[in-house]
């Protein structure tokens, strides 16, 4: 009977593992397909056992990395940080809102003064970013042979009409892995990840990761990414 049981299993997860990677490549596919984007970004994280204050960003990407954030609702209302890949160094430019908006500051992505409040730097911010982190995970638990990967109902996030995807890792592995449960939202129809919220094992949320108003089709030139742009105050 044990065996038996034991082979159900080792089925499950070998099903798991399969369908997990068909999803995968699907939604890497169709992040491959965009060359740039906009979108309101939503942002919240756990950081040192304090769930902070969601974060409201209007977001400007473009690959292989230009970066521009503009903070539209408090804390952090008025701040802008600009980065793109081989420019200014590859230094962060940045600077808060409010009177402290006349201080801009060129900073190394892994600067203290950025990573303050923050569990991921700059360089891992967005729409393929968040993807990635999914995928290695995934993969990671896939050649462990201890994926949990379950499909579950659609969900409207932000006007989208989304497919909800649970991936749990084993109690016993967590500290192996980003957190112990990912809850992801894929847009239906373009595939691209518009949510993730991971979790830790206490069932704590850690980060809240979302993408409102996406404009996958968005015409982005390099005056969206020049501190001199008019719009901008750097």
């Amino acid at each position: 009977m044990s065996f038996v049981f034991g082979a159900m299993v080792a089925h499950a997860a070998a099903s798991d593992s399969l369908n997990a990677e068909q999803w995968l490549k699907e939604a890497e596919a169709a992040y491959a397909s965009i060359t740039s984007y906009t979108a309101i970004f939503h942002k919240q994280q756990r950081v040192a056992g304090t769930l902070l204050p969601e974060e409201t960003i209007l977001m400007k990407f473009k690959k292989p990395f230009s970066l521009y954030m503009r903070w539209v609702r408090a804390p952090y209302k008025g701040s802008e940080l600009l980065y793109v890949e081989g420019w200014n160094g590859n230094r962060v430019r940045a600077h808060r809102g409010g009177i402290l908006r006349f201080v801009t500051r060129n900073l190394d992505p892994r600067d203290p003064a950025l990573m303050a409040d923050n569990l991921r730097p700059v360089t891992g911010t967005g729409v393929g970013f968040l993807l990635d982190a999914v995928a290695i995970n995934i993969r990671k638990a896939i050649d462990a042979g201890e994926l949990m990967f379950s499909e579950g109902g659609e969900e409207t996030v932000y006007g989208r009409k989304t497919q909800v995807f649970d991936v749990v890792f084993p109690k016993q592995s967590a500290k192996s892995y980003e957190s112990y449960r990912f809850v992801i939202n894929q847009d239906v129809e373009s595939k691209i990840l518009i949510r993730i919220r991971t979790y830790d094992r206490d069932g704590q949320l850690i980060e809240n990761y979302a993408y409102e108003s996406l404009d996958l089709g968005a015409r982005l030139t390099d005056a969206d990414f020049d501190p001199k742009n008019p719009e901008y105050h750097f």
